[in-house]
């Protein structure tokens, strides 16, 4: 019997090649002190969709007891009669919108999870991954902890129950001492929420106001949608204490480590219309395409971007290079993702009907492709192709991130090296691969420069930028016991974000 490690290929474990694009694992979203507080959830989750299409869970207080809902699909899908909020009542609320990893399809791995504890109940809803997580669950099965999910976060549970803190809170921060890797968390107790964020501030998490109402949330987009006012970001490593009277408390239980917020939050991930890091989405991805006119011009008619993502960077491009943008491939919005269909011929039948060239605009022009990211390399080869078939006499492609050549262990899904095009092929070889005329990335300096930074300091990176770098700011200790062969007998862990 072959046994899997749970960081073994996160996404090809149980998705198909044809999904060519990383995708962030979740998105989170919390209230306290405010009327309505689970349809106020429901619509800051909704706001968060982009960050995980597959399930949806919330969870809320009354004052005596806690209510969970939780089920695969959208929010939309779940959350939007009054019938499915009548369920959650009270003034605190707790969601997640999650993209599932490895080993972590099926209704028991959808968050919040909640757990009655010796001091009361306890609702976690998590945004990252635990790369210790599989050692962390054997010490815990081994002192007899019985696991009711194949969840990274059920880990952290564990850890708060047999904390031997006296409170709630030194009980979390006693168990978050013990987890490596990236977490951004919504925790809720009888007493009040609680919002932290790891020591480096991987995954991103930030606070507002709405009325007398406390409200966390993955991007400042769900603040807006919801009507609050932006606060502020929490800080890495800071954990925000609020009680039922609105008292806000702020701890730092981990010092003061030098940030690595996740960069490509700036590149794809977060909605354009959010703010990261103090920097407005929107404004970097332009930046990035106009350090990429600056680094890698080239004579053409047009730019075109492969929508969506590819949009705001072939703007910054236009606009530096004085190249024309046109809108020269139309996105349908209507159609399923390429990964579930059956025969590498559907999945490029799949890309076409998610991408068709506007003919008349590329016939016999010069284009500029302008992506977000090059991941398998599969879509960008049969744009390129779709692009051809339109009559365009050249296609040229550049990529608004630098290669993207290793895995991610800290909430993205993320396909293994050996399936990245970067992890396998250098330039020259991806350029043939994708069938492009040229072919260039936006370097490292360039992308940290667009993000408003004079480019990376290589002795202290502002950014965790391993998926491009390979210089991982944490510890991975679950990949290196993979790596040196001690794999154990147990359930995969869902690195779940």
């Amino acid at each position: 019997m072959k046994l899997t490690h749970p960081l073994q290929d996160a996404a090809s474990f149980h998705r198909a090649e044809g999904d060519d694009k990383l995708h962030e694992e979740c998105g989170v979203f919390g209230i306290i002190g405010g009327e309505e507080a689970a349809a106020t959830t429901a619509l800051g989750l909704h706001a968060l969709q982009h960050r995980g299409q597959e399930a949806v869970g919330i969870s809320s207080f009354d004052g005596a007891e806690f209510f969970t809902r939780r089920a695969l699909g959208h929010v939309a899908d779940n959350f939007s009669t009054a019938e499915s909020l009548t369920e959650l009542p009270g003034h605190m609320a707790g969601g997640h919108v999650r993209y599932s990893t490895t080993g972590g399809a099926g209704l028991r791995n959808v968050q919040p999870l909640y757990a009655d504890l010796a001091s009361g109940g306890f609702s976690i809803a998590h945004n990252g991954n635990i790369s210790n997580a599989h050692a962390l669950r054997q010490e815990l099965v081994e002192k007899g902890a019985i696991f009711q999910s194949t969840s990274d976060t059920e880990v952290i549970i564990h850890l708060v129950a047999t904390s031997r803190y006296p409170t709630m809170l030194d009980k979390l921060v006693d168990a978050l001492r013990l987890v490596e890797g990236a977490y951004a968390l919504i925790v809720m107790t009888p007493r009040g929420m609680a919002a932290c964020r790891d020591p480096l501030g991987i995954r991103p998490l930030v606070m507002g106001k709405l009325g007398d109402a406390t409200v966390f949330a993955s991007e400042t987009v769900a603040l807006d949608v919801v009507g609050a006012e932006f606060v502020r970001q929490v800080d890495p490593g800071e954990m925000i204490e609020v009680d039922f009277d609105g008292t806000v408390r702020s701890h730092r239980p981990f010092g003061n480590p030098a940030p690595r917020p996740c960069i490509f939050e700036h590149v794809y991930f977060s909605r354009p219309d959010s703010i990261f890091n103090e920097r407005s989405v929107y404004e970097s991805r332009k930046n990035i395409g106009i350090e990429l006119a600056k680094e890698s011009p080239c004579e053409a008619d047009l730019v075109v971007p492969v929508p969506d993502s590819g949009v705001p960077a072939a703007i910054g491009f236009a606009q530096e290079s004085g190249i024309p943008f046109e809108l020269g491939i139309i996105r349908s919005h209507y159609v399923g993702r390429t990964f579930i269909q059956p025969s590498d011929g559907a999945r490029h039948a799949g890309v076409k009907r998610k991408h068709n060239a506007n003919r008349s605009i590329v016939e016999g022009k010069r284009i500029v492709l302008i992506d977000d990211s090059i991941v398998r390399g599969t879509t960008s080869m049969k744009i390129v192709q779709i692009m051809r078939d339109a009559g365009a006499a050249e296609v040229h492609f550049r990529v608004a991130s630098p290669p993207t050549g290793n895995g991610c262990y800290y909430g993205v899904d993320t396909p293994e090296r050996s399936k990245l095009l970067a992890g396998r092929m250098d330039l020259p070889a991806m350029r043939e691969f994708i069938k492009a005329d040229s072919l260039a990335f936006v370097s490292i300096d360039g992308l940290y420069r667009a993000v408003g930074l004079a480019g990376r300091d290589n002795a202290c990176p502002q950014y965790c930028d391993a998926c491009f770098t390979g210089e991982y700011p944490t510890p991975l200790t679950d990949l290196t016991t993979r790596s040196q062969g001690e794999t154990q007998l147990s359930l995969p862990v869902s690195q779940d974000a």
